[in-house]
């Protein structure tokens, strides 16, 4: 048992807003009989903590806001009395009264201290969440919610996902003078790269612009030299034709172009040679090659199956042979697996879908990203691991990417109090002794 119980105003917050204390025989401070009406809608902007409240004490039923505290002097520290904001409070809620607070007309508010009306047990659960030392404190107690439940936390999380994924979409967007293909082919183009190579890749990627790439199209050759020049995997002194020639090809297009260079090269130290970044590198080529305007055509596809087309791509000849320059290999032609693609749906294309529609109002296009991440396998990494080790199953793409949220945004900050499963927790068992 938990001998000793820390109360935070977030947690009082909590209490209040969604009203788990025994709420029967409710007196204010000066012995005045109260009944909650309305709890009031919860303020996360500055002022008053719940604002539009609705109360009767006695006999008398005011309307106004509600503040809460830890203790009842935390009133005068927070210098209130001289705030306008709150110069509407028909009820303070504390944990602990310490001190009469009065209002700006010395008018005293009127108090309600909680500290006896809430149940041990929630605050027990909730010291247990908060001192946690699992990776998910919530743990012991999962999965805790309904298969309806975890579908409908699951959606909200997979929202807030790719929201927060929109606003940066929508920063490059400001960036590139609002441009959608360009956006695209950045984060495209660094999502070529993986995790360790995603950076320098989005780097060269913003050095060539859709229009110069759009220019030379039709030669692979010179498509791969400008991207492999613009990487810096082009500054060797090669022994093979193939590089020297593009070698040669991006000097040219350099100088023609006014091409910047910057400094760093791709990564190679422990990767399988698949995720080299010369591969990843020709299969972006190659991509270029075969198609144009990519983000407009996907914008026009409805199945997930002609997206996945685009993607069905191999490097060109000298790379069955090799996965870096000069280093002549037995034949294996180097495709773009279905892993990738799949990746490139989840960490690209569905965002930029996600944030167009946002962008644009348009609905549709915020369905059909949600839509096809439903229709891709799960991840496979550590956080999607440890879920399921706690008994709870990841399908698609859709409930990978909301429990990666999930653990990341939630889980990684203690936000046991803004958590559904968390939320469950707490709640009170007797529903007639807490009523909602």
């Amino acid at each position: 048992m938990v001998k000793q119980i820390t109360m935070t105003e977030k947690l009082l917050q909590f209490i209040w807003q969604f009203q788990y204390f025994n709420q029967r025989q409710l007196f204010t401070e000066t012995g005045e009989k109260l009944s909650i009406i309305k709890q009031g809608l919860f303020n996360q902007h500055q002022g008053p903590d719940f604002l539009e409240a609705s109360i009767k004490i006695n006999d008398i039923v005011l309307v106004g806001n509600i503040e809460l505290h830890v203790k009842s002097s935390d009133w005068n520290k927070h210098h209130h009395a001289q705030d306008e904001n709150y110069s509407n409070i028909v009820l303070h809620v504390v944990w602990e009264n310490d001190v009469h607070i009065k209002d700006a007309h010395q008018q005293v508010i009127s108090t309600l201290v909680l500290q006896n009306c809430v149940d041990k047990i929630l605050l027990e659960q909730y010291e247990l969440l908060m001192k946690s030392h699992s990776s998910i404190a919530c743990e012991s107690f999962l999965p805790v919610l309904s298969d309806i439940g975890w579908i409908a936390w699951k959606e909200r999380m997979i929202a807030e996902r790719l929201q927060a994924k929109s606003l940066k979409v929508l920063s490059l967007l400001q960036q590139s003078h609002h441009h959608w293909e360009e956006v695209f082919w950045w984060l495209l183009a660094a999502n070529f790269g993986i995790k360790v190579n995603a950076e320098l890749f989005e780097q060269m990627a913003r050095s060539i612009s859709v229009n110069i790439l759009s220019k030379h199209k039709n030669q692979i050759h010179q498509i791969e030299a400008l991207l492999f020049g613009q990487a810096n995997l082009l500054e060797e002194n090669f022994e093979e034709d193939y590089p020297k020639m593009l070698q040669k090809e991006y000097r040219f297009l350099q100088k023609k172009y006014k091409l910047k260079q910057f400094k760093g090269r791709p990564y190679f130290l422990r990767m399988r040679p698949a995720n080299f970044p010369t591969i990843r590198l020709a299969q972006l080529a190659m991509l270029i090659y075969q198609s144009s305007h990519l983000f407009s055509k996907i914008k026009k596809f409805y199945s997930i199956t002609d997206v996945k087309k685009l993607f069905d791509l191999t490097c060109n000849d000298y790379w069955h042979y090799h996965y870096v320059f000069d280093e002549i290999t037995e034949y294996h032609p180097k495709h773009l697996g279905k892993q990738m693609v799949d990746n490139i749906i989840i960490n690209t294309i569905a965002p930029v879908l996600f944030a167009y529609g946002s962008y644009a109002q348009e609905q549709l296009y915020k369905d059909k990203a949600i839509q096809w991440l439903s229709e891709i396998s799960s991840e496979k990494n550590a956080i999607i691991q440890a879920w399921k080790q706690m008994g709870i199953q990841s399908i698609s793409a859709l409930d990978s990417q909301a429990l990666i949220e999930l653990k990341n945004n939630y889980c990684n900050q203690k936000k046991c109090l803004q958590c559904a499963i968390g939320n469950k927790i707490l709640k009170p068992t007797n529903e007639n002794e807490h009523p909602t």
